[in-house]
């Protein structure tokens, strides 16, 4: 009988072990499909987070008026869109002025003041004029009055632009022959009244001029608006989605951590190439436009339109490099630990020189060393908070929460560091005192 039961005992001992022997070799191969699959999620975030950028750079341009305006403000200060702007303009009133009867229309009394501001620019009658309009019209778009022409204009034709954009409506802003334009009319009014009070009174006879401003110019601008509705759609929902495949692919990994530094480093490569072709579109954009529009108003202009998105690229660069250095530093890698030595022996030596000074942490001390591990992630949890509400954070906003939870950390370190041995010396010493005093 025993040799029955020792019989049993082995062969379920055999059983088990050949079971966890089988466990054992299915385990790589779940471990294979689990990163496989962490890897796919990773890659097609990573793909995803660039156009992410630019979904929430279209959601703000066409949901935001205020930051339309913000954005396309500063171009009536910039001097490539006033010289070409007032090029425009000249040249729309120029085609309505008749040389011919210039000065049989102007008024007996008018003739002296506009012969000496002519006389003033020389040359033939048809350039001192030319000369005479443009320098009117530098005066109208450098004048603080076009500012607000501007700045008006654009917020009252900001759905007008985003139906351009999406190629449906007419407007202040509209679409032909693939050339987004901006009528100049009410610039071209000012520029009158403003030739009429020099002492051009027959400017006061020309006609209303409608002639366009170039604001966007493309032959593929059916395909843009496509693209752009498609983008307008998506919203603020693509880079979630981005964002979540990255989370999901990390949390499916085997190595969280190493998969978290190369996630963060693939969402700051990605958002790099963003960035570079921003850049070699620019320069596409610009060699294919034709010799009518102004190249350094185009620039101006296209830098303007995404200087916001050029901001966004370069906030999740930083934000991709700051994640995967915390990641890489909360590791365990030789360098990252001696790291983190050098870092508590600082605070050590500096709570050992307050020990020494005789400041005391009280009753917080003992506290916060009980509690460390859920201070550090509330102060994390906080940093994160803080980025999320923020409004449209840029790339110094991250490093700046960064140093700040860096400091934080320094104080949580200071106040549970373990009191210095003087310090227990003197608090010994000095109970021994008052003892032999009692």
């Amino acid at each position: 009988m025993p040799d029955d039961e020792s019989t049993n005992e082995l062969a379920a001992l055999r059983a088990r072990i050949a079971a966890l022997e089988a466990d054992a070799a299915r385990a790589p191969r779940r471990h294979r499909g689990r990163s496989f699959l962490a890897a796919v999620l990773i890659v097609i975030g990573c793909l995803l987070a660039p156009l992410g950028i630019v979904a929430s750079w279209t959601a703000d341009i066409v949901g935001d008026t205020d930051r339309y305006v913000s954005t396309v403000a500063p171009l009536a200060s910039d001097e490539d869109v006033q010289v070409a702007v007032a090029n425009r303009v000249t040249g729309a009133v120029m085609e309505k002025i008749d040389l011919q009867d210039l000065l049989e229309g102007v008024a007996p009394d008018q003739r002296p003041l506009l012969a000496k501001a002519l006389g003033k620019l020389g040359g033939s009658l048809e350039s001192a004029i030319r000369s005479f309009v443009h320098e009117k019209t530098q005066e109208v778009v450098a004048s603080d009055a076009f500012k607000t022409v501007w700045t008006d204009a654009n917020r009252a034709i900001h759905t007008s632009l985003v139906r351009a954009l999406t190629g449906s409506g007419d407007g202040a802003v509209q679409i032909n022959n693939d050339t987004v334009t901006v009528d100049l009319a009410p610039v071209i009014e000012r520029v009158k009244e403003r030739l009429v009070d020099s002492g051009l009174t027959v400017a006061g006879k020309i006609p209303e001029i409608h002639t366009d401003f170039t604001v966007v110019k493309s032959d593929d601008i059916g395909k843009v608006k496509t693209g752009f509705r498609l983008l307008q759609i998506m919203g603020v929902w693509l880079p979630l989605l981005a964002l979540l495949l990255i989370a999901a692919g990390i949390l499916l990994s085997t190595h969280r951590r190493r998969t978290l530094i190369a996630s963060a480093l693939g969402l700051a490569f990605a958002a790099l190439v963003l960035g570079v072709g921003l850049t070699v579109f620019r320069t596409v954009y610009l060699n294919a436009l034709p010799d009518t529009v102004s190249q350094p108003a185009a620039e101006s202009v296209y830098d303007a339109l995404i200087h916001f998105l050029r901001t966004t690229v370069r906030m999740v660069i930083v934000l991709g490099v700051v994640l995967a250095l915390a990641a890489w530093l909360t590791g365990p890698s030789r360098p990252a630990v001696v790291t983190r030595r050098i870092w508590n022996s600082g605070i050590v030596a500096t709570r050992s020189a307050a020990d020494g000074l005789g400041l005391r942490t009280g009753p917080v001390g003992p506290f916060v060393r009980r509690h460390r591990k859920w201070i550090t992630w509330i102060l994390v949890g906080i940093a994160v908070l803080v980025y999320i509400l923020w409004d449209h954070p840029t790339g110094w906003v991250v490093v700046g929460l960064a140093l700040c939870l860096l400091v934080a950390f320094a104080v949580t370190g200071f106040l549970a560091a373990e009191p210095s041995d003087t310090d227990t010396d003197t608090d010994a010493g000095t109970d021994d005192e008052v003892r032999t005093q009692a």
